[in-house]
């Protein structure tokens, strides 16, 4: 087996950020490639976001999910105290019981797809036995939560290889049992490739040599702006895709793995590609941001409180991106609505305004996941009433064709409602210890983050001095009075 040559990897990473600067991106394409056969995998971040991908869009990512150091869908209800707690070192026992329930009430209420449609896919998970980030632990709750949707039949669990916290190959990164940047680490074994096959069944051999397909940079901005995304991603189409109905299979990247922190490593290094290449199979390869916490995606709630719902601003951006390479675009065919944004704040109400969608015969409007209009909304705009002061919500919007069928749907977009009649803000100075002792903000690998807003504060101590304005239940901003 052939291992990294470490020595080389600061140059050959300035180089790599060089030429990737040089790349224009170009628009996602529409490939044409098959709805049916739909699934995604990731490390960490990238397991949990995985899980909810498939969870939450469980009609898109048919073929099913490869969790690698993940944990239970909604795993940390909304709080980073539990994100790092029970959900990664299992300080606590996770609830596994109640997140079922969870997961049952919300797809009754439409804020994700049916849950019937996981009971024909199937999931692959792995755990190292040297992984202290994500315990062991985390990932056997993962496997009972998915007992509850998934037959036992269609479920691998590999949990025998002393794997560090990392993405395993059979040929390039580290010592297997480390963790450490990059999160590669050569264990002698093909992860990539047993996840593929669990999903895909069996595979013909893998391209060792010179790949045939085509690396693009694509544009993540026509799907999303903010959010912890970056602006560009990469695809991985093999020649045959660009004239045959192939394979999807988004892949996702764990924290402090984006192209800015390691590079194209995770996108050419972790095994994909080269099975992706003799198997018709699509990869695509989203990116988040250095505005994202620790590079990671939302899987706790630090952009978002949707953010395991069909709704959550990244969660519909990936959605978005598989329905362009399949062509697909939601129930109805209909596309999302664009442009959607909020204005006319009062203490208790928000108009959500958006742009028309050819051949729409109306549209549903979501707060939260949940559908607020009544009757189908004719205009391409809604006035959302009874909402809280000085809070901050957020909206998506489908359109409905004749038959009232749902299209796709739309990324979010969030607004405040103004300080009630005897409201206003509050402003808090404090060192950034004191603002997470007293719960306005949290603290996560030695930074400090606002709660609600997620900003970061700078170095977790008593020396940092911040000062932070509650404009909502449980929402800070950095700002004066």
């Amino acid at each position: 087996m052939r291992s990294m040559n470490w020595k080389g990897f600061a140059a050959a990473a300035a180089m790599a950020v060089a030429a990737h600067a040089a790349t224009a991106a170009v628009p996602l394409p529409a490939l044409g490639a098959n709805p049916a056969e739909v699934s995604v995998s990731g490390l960490s971040a990238g397991g949990f976001m995985s899980v909810q991908l498939h969870v939450a869009y469980s009609a898109t990512f048919k073929r099913g999910a490869g969790v690698v150091a993940g944990g239970p869908f909604y795993c940390a209800e909304g709080s980073v105290t539990n994100a790092t707690g029970r959900c990664m070192t299992h300080s606590t026992s996770i609830p596994v019981s109640s997140l079922v329930s969870t997961t049952n009430s919300w797809a009754a209420s439409g804020a994700i797809d049916p849950v019937s449609n996981l009971s024909g896919s199937k999931v692959y998970l792995f755990s190292g036995t040297s992984d202290n980030t994500v315990k062991q632990a985390v990932m056997d709750d993962l496997k009972t939560y998915y007992q509850s949707f998934v037959p036992t039949a269609n479920t691998v669990y590999k949990n025998n290889i002393g794997a560090g916290h990392a993405m395993v190959t059979d040929d390039y990164g580290g010592a297997c049992s480390t963790t450490a940047a990059p999160y590669i680490n050569n264990c002698g074994f093909d992860l990539a490739g047993e996840i593929l096959t669990q999903l895909y069944g069996p595979l013909n051999p893998r391209n060792n040599g010179t790949l045939g397909g085509t690396f693009t940079e694509f544009n993540q901005s026509e799907f999303i702006t903010g959010h912890g995304m970056a602006t560009t991603g990469w695809i991985y189409v093999p020649q045959a895709c660009t004239t045959t109905s192939c394979r999807v299979h988004l892949v996702l990247h764990g924290c402090k793995q984006n192209y800015t922190d390691v590079g194209d490593q995770y996108v050419r290094k972790t095994g994909y590609n080269r099975w992706a290449d003799t198997n018709n199979i699509v990869l695509i390869y989203p990116q988040t941001s250095t505005a994202a916490t620790n590079s990671c995606w939302d899987w706790w709630g630090y952009d978002s409180v949707n953010y395991s719902k069909k709704s959550g601003p990244q969660m519909a951006a990936m959605k978005a991106m598989i329905d362009r390479v399949t062509g697909s675009a939601g129930g109805s065919g209909l596309p999302a609505p664009t442009g959607v944004g909020t204005s006319g704040a009062t203490s208790s109400s928000m108009v959500i305004g958006w742009a028309g969608v050819t051949g729409a015969s109306g549209y549903n409007v979501y707060r939260g996941g949940s559908k607020v209009n009544a009757s189908p909304v004719a205009a391409t705009s809604y006035t959302d009433t009874g909402l809280a002061a000085s809070t901050t919500y957020s909206w998506t919007v489908a359109a409905l064709d004749a038959s009232n069928v749902e299209g796709a749907m739309s990324a979010a977009a969030t607004g405040a409602t103004t300080a009630g009649s005897g409201g206003g803000e509050t402003c808090y100075t404090a060192s950034n210890y004191t603002h997470t002792v007293a719960g306005r903000a949290y603290a996560l690998w030695g930074l400090t983050y606002a709660y609600g807003s997620g900003q970061s504060m700078g170095l977790w101590n008593i020396y940092v001095t911040t000062t932070l304005k509650q404009t909502g239940p449980n929402y800070y901003v950095i700002g004066t009075c």
